[in-house]
């Protein structure tokens, strides 16, 4: 039962936030910038609040400090997603307020998330396995000296790819809910609470955000959510010796993030493209697929995933 009150309170939080943060954003005018080279559908999208993202992230650090303040692990994971959500943040800002469309700039957002992987990798490196699990049966893999780049390197790309996965109404939300899930049931299966406690106060904090967020979203979740909801997707990983899971785990947020290092290689190579538009749910917003059709396939596609994983 004391599992289960992470989620709650994440719902909770993410429930009470909602009416309270979309107006003052709203009155803050921190509303998305649509760039024209997107689908001409998203326009419409134009002024709607952004840096949503906080409402189902506030929930994280008051579930740890209501059940676990001591879990040193349960913080790790928590200060990296926050920490991740921060970058994110003043990403949106930038954007947003200070009426730069591309944010900050990518090597100082970049830097910023190697920082930040790197504390976690030193600090956890003494309360988790040093040797990862590998999909499907095949065993562990002693990483040795290795763990500490691949744990970056995990952490740095997930955050990324949800960050890709996130344009959607609703899309990156449900898929990393689904993800999350998985590593709640990962954490029981294991007794590991930290792991329990922390993806389940963030499942409950998406479901609660989903309220607001699917089509048509009253508010996005903008960078302050996709690069937090990403690290910290890779932070449980880690933490349960298996980030090399994540790709199973986080199939849809692969397939979006290999569209558009196709398209981009496919253009500079060749000059043509692959996809109509990338990532890849725009390809099928162009295929005339509705958003709510996309998100509903995709969100199976993470589904799948997850039970892959499992398996």
């Amino acid at each position: 039962m004391r599992d289960a009150w992470a989620g709650i309170i994440g719902l909770g939080v993410s429930l009470i936030l909602g009416p309270i943060v979309i107006p003052l954003l709203r009155r803050l005018k921190l509303g998305q910038q649509v760039r024209d080279v997107g689908p001409e559908a998203h326009l419409k999208k134009q002024g709607t609040p952004t840096m949503g993202g906080i409402i189902f992230l506030a929930g994280l650090p008051i579930a740890v400090a209501v059940l676990d303040p001591r879990s040193a692990a349960a913080w790790a994971m928590a200060l990296l997603t926050l920490g991740n959500g921060l970058i994110g943040f003043g990403d949106d800002f930038v954007k947003v307020a200070l009426k730069r469309p591309l944010g900050l700039r990518a090597r100082e957002k970049l830097l910023l998330q190697v920082v930040l992987a790197a504390a976690f990798a030193w600090y956890v490196y003494r309360l988790v396995p040093k040797t990862y699990v590998l999909p499907f049966h095949l065993g562990t893999l002693p990483l040795g000296w290795w763990y500490g780049p691949v744990t970056v390197l995990a952490i740095l790309a997930t955050a990324n790819a949800v960050n890709e996965t996130d344009g959607v109404d609703g899309l990156a939300a449900g898929a990393a809910a689904l993800s999350f899930a998985f590593f709640a049931l990962w954490g029981l299966r294991h007794r590991e609470q930290a792991v329990v406690m922390g993806s389940l106060a963030m499942v409950g904090g998406l479901v609660g955000f989903l309220r607001v967020n699917l089509h048509p979203a009253k508010v996005f979740m903008g960078d302050t959510g996709s690069l937090a909801l990403g690290a910290g997707l890779a932070g449980l990983a880690v933490l349960t010796g298996a980030p090399l899971l994540l790709p199973v785990v986080g199939i849809l947020f692969v397939a979006e993030t290999l569209s558009v290092i196709i398209q981009v290689m496919s253009f500079r190579l060749t000059g043509r493209r692959v996809f109509r538009m990338s990532p890849l749910h725009h390809h099928f917003e162009l295929g005339g697929w509705s958003e709510e059709r996309v998100v509903t396939v995709f969100w199976l596609v993470s589904a799948i995933g997850a039970a892959l994983a499992w398996w």
